[in-house]
């Protein structure tokens, strides 16, 4: 196979913490001038509007980065991407999203830069069976068809035909840690599940298109990294070569935390749970000097402190940080 031309991409994973942007009508600039009560005023939905100063804290930061594909988690809905490009990326970036199965209307979802020399398209897994029951369904004369909490959409990258991508994405969240039912401790056995289904995806695409570049990306809500891989995440380094760019680029563990956990103590618990992973005949694109977790800054350019207390930790425009990392010399035509 002969490669022609190349491309470099950058890209950011980022889960948004409920970037609901819902308005009862058309949102103007004018509306970016109001204050935070004004701001929530101009919708009547259920969920509440991301704050306005958290969303053009968020846009400055993507601005700064000069991203090229943004994977995004956490999105309420097609609506609220489109309006946050709207109003605050100057609709620089074109908008992709498939409602999934939240419970809380939080989907999965990428911004990708205008003007790109490359096409793409965008497919769900959502209906996919993850092949799990809970305990309390196993008996049942009819049972239901468990699916992932969210989805595992696929993203492909091609320049003129669908079916010869440059590169495919799968972006997915998985099962959180909360049960409110008492019916899976730690959402542990449901997580496990969509995990599993997860990577099936994976190698089904990566079977289909094996000498394409596969990326993996999400909120995988637990520590699926190399080091002391929690039990349900153990399958990624078992049965793939998947390989985090944190841990391509020796990233130190603890500069990796995407999520800090502020305890009743005041201590503070700094977790990676977010994932941006590479198939091995990906490694070789991924520039590892471009690799690492974006801090938040203050007004003076100064990375912010760790949260130590939950309203400092509100103060941010997320509870989760960005992943930030570039491939380079990727080939994008046969």
């Amino acid at each position: 196979m002969i490669w022609e031309e190349t491309i470099q991409l950058k890209f950011c994973l980022l889960n948004a913490e409920n970037l609901f942007l819902l308005f009862d009508k058309t949102p103007s600039p004018d509306d970016l001038k109001l204050d935070e009560v004004q701001w929530q005023k101009l919708s009547n939905s259920i969920y509440p509007n991301k704050t306005l100063s958290k969303c053009k804290e968020l846009a400055a930061i993507f601005k700064e980065l000069q991203l090229d594909i943004i994977m995004l988690c956490e999105v309420g809905g097609i609506e609220s991407l489109k309006n946050f490009n709207d109003l605050f990326l100057n609709q620089e970036y074109s908008v992709a999203l498939i409602e999934g199965n939240s419970d809380r209307n939080i989907d999965v979802g990428f911004l990708i830069k205008k003007n790109s020399t490359f096409y793409f398209d965008l497919t769900t897994n959502k209906n996919r069976s993850i092949n799990f029951l809970y305990h309390h369904e196993r008996h049942l004369k009819t049972p239901p068809e468990n699916k992932l909490s969210r989805d595992c959409v696929e993203l492909k990258l091609f320049k003129k035909d669908i079916n010869k991508p440059f590169l495919n994405i799968l972006l997915t969240h998985l099962k959180s840690r909360l049960d409110p039912e008492k019916k899976d401790p730690n959402g542990f056995e449901r997580r496990s599940a969509e995990l599993k289904t997860v990577l099936e995806i994976q190698q089904e695409l990566q079977g289909k298109y094996p000498e394409v570049p596969l990326i993996l990306a999400g909120d995988f809500n637990g520590n699926a990294s190399r080091h002391s891989t929690e039990e349900e995440f153990k399958d990624i380094y078992v049965k793939t070569s998947l390989e985090d760019v944190l841990e391509l680029s020796q990233t130190p563990i603890d500069k990796r935390a995407t999520f800090y956990q502020v305890k009743t103590s005041g201590r503070t618990d700094g977790k990676q749970i977010d994932y941006c992973f590479l198939t091995s005949s990906t490694v070789k694109y991924l520039d590892p000097t471009s690799a690492n977790v974006y801090r938040y800054k203050d007004n003076y350019g100064f990375e912010k402190d760790i949260p130590t207390s939950l309203d400092k930790k509100f103060e941010l425009p997320s509870d989760h940080y960005p992943i930030v990392f570039s491939l380079s010399n990727l080939p994008t035509k046969v």
